[in-house]
């Protein structure tokens, strides 16, 4: 650490800090309600406080898209808050808490994800299913994290995806996955669903519930932070993108540092951000900012997500 409690980075190092600067500019961007009565003027904001107590002050059938990524059933610090492991009916009452309020705020077309690890999932399919239609759930494999000499190394983390009814958006089209092709099959000496470019030969593929393709941020990546759990702008601007159209708002009541607000400026669409932590919230609104200048994301590139690696 130098200075006033700084990290110390690496020269290449491109995670994202505030300065002072940063925090007096960007106090304006962050919003602490009242105590109580209904909350407007939602559109690309960002709530500091706690979620429970926020949901049920925004306005009801208001969004297309609820992103939710709360507190794993882990002992976890996040900034100055920390969330304790609690037993799995409790954790499923937290879930609960909040999602019955979200619930009421959901369009009738819109979708809903909610992150958890394989502790947390049974818990997450129970409770969302109380309020919405299960589809499906998606698991992603997350290349970090440690070995363990007594388990199996946990690398992979689960979305659910659920609808508020049986008219939703799915838009496959705009979430192919471009890889190389292995096997390039012909037909009448003409490829057969596959291309040739300067770099190899790619294919087309449909989206799956299975995620090899994201990269979670680090240090060489300009949309990395110092959050301990901070989910890639890849990641969501696929779910973004599968489930909204241009223009929809889209909720996350644990935004984080941000990512998708970030993503959902990209992409041409509205959000609103709750986060309890203020660091978090103005690093949140300085992604924003940064995202109006510049609308690249990770992967994803002509249209279309690539392999892990590919587009860096």
């Amino acid at each position: 650490m130098t200075g006033a409690g700084k990290k110390e980075r690496a020269p290449r190092n491109r995670t994202l800090e505030l300065t002072a600067e940063d925090r007096k500019r960007l106090s304006e961007k962050v919003v602490e309600p009242g105590p109580e009565g209904a909350i407007r003027g939602v559109r690309d904001r960002i709530f500091i406080g706690d979620a429970h107590t926020i949901l049920p002050r925004l306005p009801k059938k208001s969004y297309d898209l609820l992103f939710a990524d709360p507190p794993y059933n882990l002992d976890k610090s996040f900034g100055k808050k920390k969330f304790r492991k609690v037993g799995m009916d409790e954790y499923e009452e937290f879930l609960d808490r909040w999602l019955e309020p979200a619930a009421a705020l959901l369009k009738p077309t819109a979708s809903v994800y909610i992150c958890g690890d394989w502790r947390s999932s049974a818990a997450i399919q129970r409770a969302g299913s109380r309020y919405f239609t299960l589809r499906n759930r998606i698991t992603w494999e997350r290349e970090k994290g440690r070995g363990s000499n007594s388990n199996w190394k946990s690398s992979s983390e689960d979305i659910w995806f659920f609808t508020v009814s049986d008219d939703y958006v799915f838009d496959p089209a705009a979430v192919k996955l471009k890889r190389r092709v292995i096997a390039p099959y012909t037909e009448g000496g003409e490829p057969k669903d596959w291309s040739e470019e300067e770099t190899g030969r790619f294919r087309l593929t449909h989206p799956s519930n299975l995620w090899t393709d994201i990269t979670v941020p680090f240090w060489s990546m300009p949309e990395n932070t110092d959050h301990p759990t901070q989910k890639p702008e890849k990641l969501l601007a696929k779910l973004i993108l599968a489930s909204t159209k241009k223009g929809a708002m889209v909720l996350d009541p644990f935004l984080g540092s941000g990512t998708t607000a970030a993503a959902a400026k990209k992409l041409g669409r509205h959000f609103t951000g709750i986060e309890i932590d203020r660091e978090y919230c103005l690093l949140a609104a300085k992604r924003v900012e940064l995202a109006g200048k510049d609308k690249r994301i990770q992967g994803f590139e002509d249209g279309v997500f690539w392999e892990r690696n590919a587009r860096l």
